[in-house]
């Protein structure tokens, strides 16, 4: 396949999985397994356009992100409660994460794996949406430190490729009796530290990737990192309206979909 068609495709793919509960990380190893192109060529690259997918958050919630920051500075009570929720449910994946990287790394190479995660992560879906009643709405700020701190060991979860680190925050802060709009918002915000967390490690530790060492050309991320802005945009927006009214389920089918296709092929051929 021409490269600049893959990095578009795999730019799309990143925009439309990074916060939807299917696992982006998995549906990119599972399209190295698919379609046969080398993934330690395009290693800068997915580091790189996951920052695209972050972008779009902070873009759709700039207002947001303004609001608190100012308020932070003039110490209100509001804004000072949304940091230390993000902050606090960030700390288990910055601690964690750093103390298990070379086990991350070494699931990263297994289809397999993506796909029994994509398979168990439907099933526990489906479990909850049948158990846990509709929440009402809070805010990120009306959330407890326990509770935001629960929330952030649940997304340790998602360091098992296949698992979804939005699948595992949401699905973790219903259980904890989040309402949906809540649970997913929350979701997105956790991401961006999260997520520029990873890439800065990742980039501290192979500073070749911006060394401009990497075989994949700028031209090819640039287009990646436009295609996952532009897809995440779209993306976040029909998110939050589709699940706050209609639930989670039809994420849950497709992942035990994807999971099994994936395992009949890895084993058949």
């Amino acid at each position: 396949m021409d490269t600049i068609v893959t990095a578009i495709l795999l730019g799309i793919l990143e925009g439309l999985t990074e916060f939807l509960p299917v696992s982006s990380t998995g549906h990119l190893i599972l399209a190295q397994a698919w379609f046969g192109y080398d993934p330690a060529l395009w290693r800068q690259y997915n580091i790189i356009i996951q920052l695209g997918a972050i972008l779009a958050v902070v873009v759709t919630y700039f207002k947001t992100f303004w609001t608190m920051g100012t308020g932070l500075l003039r110490g209100e009570r509001k804004a000072i409660l949304f940091v230390r929720n993000i902050l606090l449910a960030f700390l288990p994946a910055a601690v964690i994460g750093l103390l298990i990287l070379d086990v991350i790394d070494a699931m990263l190479e297994s289809p397999a794996v993506v796909a029994i995660a994509l398979i168990v992560g439907g099933i526990a879906i489906l479990v909850l949406e049948k158990t846990i009643p509709t929440r009402e709405e809070q805010g990120v700020e009306a959330l407890s430190w326990k509770t935001a701190i629960g929330i952030g060991f649940v997304q340790c979860l998602a360091m098992i490729p296949g698992t979804s680190r939005s699948g595992a925050t949401i699905m973790g802060a219903l259980a904890m009796g989040v309402g949906r709009k809540t649970a997913a918002e929350f979701s997105f915000f956790l991401a961006v530290p999260t997520m520029l967390g990873a890439s800065v490690v990742k980039i501290v530790q192979e500073p070749e990737l911006l060394a401009g060492t990497a075989t994949i050309g700028w031209t090819h991320i640039a287009l990646g990192f436009v295609a996952s802005f532009l897809v995440a945009l779209v993306v976040v927006r029909a998110f939050v309206a589709y699940v706050s009214k209609r639930g989670f389920a039809p994420f849950a089918w497709y992942r035990i979909l994807i999971g099994s296709v994936t395992l009949i092929w890895l084993f058949a051929f």
